[in-house]
């Protein structure tokens, strides 16, 4: 499966694009700040429901616009379905083949894009939120109960939260407590099970990468020691004192090693973007393997912070996944990913495709 067409009207500089795409690789190019990023963070929206840049929708709504609009069409064997999403400064909407979405998850069924981008290192930097999305990104491909072990768990916990607040009744926790656990056991189980499968992917990219053993390992949000319904008891008093629920999945995160030892005692600040690119290259195989010919890669400018050596094994790795490539760079000229079976030239907006030969 690959997005064919795209039409962008009123997000951020893009006024509006219609493209014909490349089922393999599309390169854009242009000068800083001419729309390059805007074009990847709209076709990451068409695949995720969310920006990778910012939280605030009034952020994606052309300047003096009430709203975006963002139309793709896929095709898999002959079938074509289209995904659309608008937007205003308040809301969005999410139709799939003219259809009202139930949810952002629906849109990956058809067009899941992975991102790398020049701060693609805060998946290291940052805290255990962005990590735990990581992850559960992978889940979600490889596990078709997960959406909805997921939501159960989150919704037992919103439940069980609201039940520690004052002048609750503690029968109200514990009616809560037997889902809680529940869900949240099969949830742990399921992300343990997906880091084996991410694995070997991981091992082979980070060494290519990095010239080290890459490693994850996972931390349930409660004591390795414990069961998470022995944890969640000792943890009872201290749940009501601050009306909060403090272990489970939901506190989980995982630990990047290099070299046996833990990433951010040994890797440097122009490392962390290669391994936090190997995390996303590994992920994005494991997906290729389980589901071919949906996924898709956008890089961006990934000449940036990288010396030459780095930039050409990080091309090495990408040029063997068979995906789909979206990558943005300053030039025409990107040695190390081939050809482009399309060209785009972005300048103040304004997307124009020709001819690679010219």
């Amino acid at each position: 499966m690959s997005l064919k067409r795209l039409e962008i009207e009123q997000f951020r500089c893009l006024q509006r694009v219609e493209i014909t795409l490349d089922p393999s690789y599309n390169l854009f190019y242009g000068a800083n700040a001419s729309g390059k990023t805007s074009l990847l963070e709209a076709l990451f929206l068409l695949g995720r429901g969310r920006s990778f840049r910012t939280r605030r929708l009034d952020r994606l709504v052309r300047h003096g616009e009430a709203g975006f609009r963002i139309v793709g069409w896929t095709e898999a064997a002959g079938h074509q379905t289209v995904l659309g999403i608008g937007g205003s400064r308040r809301a969005t909407e999410i139709r799939i083949g003219g259809q009202a979405a139930g949810s952002a998850a629906e849109l990956a069924a058809h067009f899941p894009p992975q991102v790398i981008d020049p701060e693609v290192h805060k998946l290291l930097e940052e805290g255990p939120h962005r990590r735990r999305r990581f992850l559960d990104w992978g889940v979600f491909h490889v596990e078709h109960t997960f959406m909805d072990v997921w939501t159960r768990y989150h919704r037992a916990l919103r439940q069980r939260n609201a039940a520690l607040k004052p002048g609750s009744s503690t029968a109200a926790v514990h009616a809560w407590t037997p889902e809680l656990l529940l869900t949240g056991t099969q949830l742990a189980e399921m992300r343990r099970g997906y880091l084996e499968l991410l694995g070997p992917a991981l091992r082979e990219i980070g060494q290519q990468l990095l010239q080290d053993e890459v490693s994850l390992a996972y931390q349930t949000g409660w004591a390795a020691e414990e069961s998470f319904e022995s944890a969640l008891g000792k943890s009872a008093d201290r749940d009501r004192r601050y009306a909060v629920t403090h272990v489970g999945p939901h506190r989980a995160d995982v630990v990047v090693r290099v070299g046996g030892q833990a990433a951010k005692d040994r890797v440097s600040r122009g490392q962390q973007k290669l391994l936090a690119a190997a995390l996303t290259l590994a992920q994005l195989s494991v997906q290729e393997q389980r589901q071919p010919g949906r996924s898709a890669l956008l890089l961006d400018d990934p000449a940036a912070e990288l010396d030459v050596g780095n930039l050409e094994r990080l091309l090495s790795v990408v040029r063997g996944l068979r995906v789909q490539l979206f990558v943005t760079a300053l030039s025409a000229d990107l040695p190390g990913l081939g050809t482009p079976g399309a060209l785009f030239h972005v300048e103040h907006g304004q997307i124009r495709r020709h001819s690679a030969d010219n």
